[in-house]
């Protein structure tokens, strides 16, 4: 089955002012394209924002530092003088079981892939208090809801982003912020790309990754935006407190192997 580019059929984000942290490359660089064909203007918060698109207005940021954050939304700011979407793509991989992931690496990713988020959320929302269609998208995984082998920090990190999206999305649903996340399942992204090649046979991982997954590849960064796009549309404004899955059908379908 082959992805498709699916293109917006309205500038469903003109004049809205989004943001997207790790938005120069991967999921984050797909999700920055197609906010800006949406019709918004994008900010992207990066630890390397040289990669960004040069459509985009890029700032050196670090999620895991609150002066760094506080100082990047304040640039944003001046530059947009609002903020009406905040789509939390940041993140690092891990790998291991629990047996072989030490302290300093469980502090390291949650305040990356966990915490990150609620300091770029929370130096955002007096601006999203001010919108009329204020959303935040946290980019979750399938690791939220599936035990994957030697994924145990990483896959704690992303069920702590799911419950921690619900939670948001109590707390400031009657503010009129949405809060939703996106579950990916394995996408095909430099980390990934990176991963495959450390393994002994890059090309018989990629086909376990691919086979895993039940459509029978991986998933394109392009699907992913997709999904960010639906919910961070405001014409979509039932919609909060849920996660999208676009894994292939992992989290759910049990297909039968196929006959060889």
């Amino acid at each position: 089955m082959e992805s498709s580019s699916v293109e917006p059929t309205n500038l469903e984000f003109t004049d809205r002012v989004a943001l997207v942290t790790g938005g120069a490359s991967g999921i984050g660089a797909a999700v920055v394209e197609r906010l800006l064909r949406g019709g918004a203007s994008v900010a992207v918060f990066d630890l390397a924002p040289g990669g960004a698109n040069p459509a985009a207005f890029a700032i050196e940021a670090d999620v895991s530092n609150s002066a760094s954050v506080r100082a990047a939304m304040a640039a944003t700011v001046v530059r947009f003088g609002r903020v009406d979407i905040v789509v939390n793509s940041a993140g690092i991989g891990a790998t291991g079981s629990v047996a072989e992931v030490n302290d300093e690496e469980w502090a390291r990713v949650f305040s990356i892939n966990v915490t990150g988020i609620a300091r770029v959320s929370s130096v955002a929302l007096p601006y999203l208090r001010e919108s009329d269609a204020a959303a935040i998208v946290n980019l979750c995984s399938i690791a939220a809801t599936a035990g994957l082998p030697e994924r145990a920090l990483y896959s704690a990190s992303k069920g702590a982003v799911l419950a921690l999206t619900r939670a948001m999305a109590a707390d400031h649903l009657r503010e009129g912020i949405r809060v939703n996340c996106v579950n990916p399942g394995t996408v095909d992204t430099p980390w990934v790309d990176r991963l495959l090649q450390s393994a002994l046979d890059p090309a018989a991982e990629r086909s376990a990754l691919s086979a895993r997954q039940p459509h029978g590849r991986l998933v394109a960064p392009a699907e992913i935006a997709e999904a960010v796009a639906y919910l961070a549309n405001p014409v979509n404004s039932s919609t909060t407190g849920t996660s999208i899955a676009v894994d292939g059908g992992m989290h759910a379908l049990r297909l039968r192997p196929v006959a060889r």
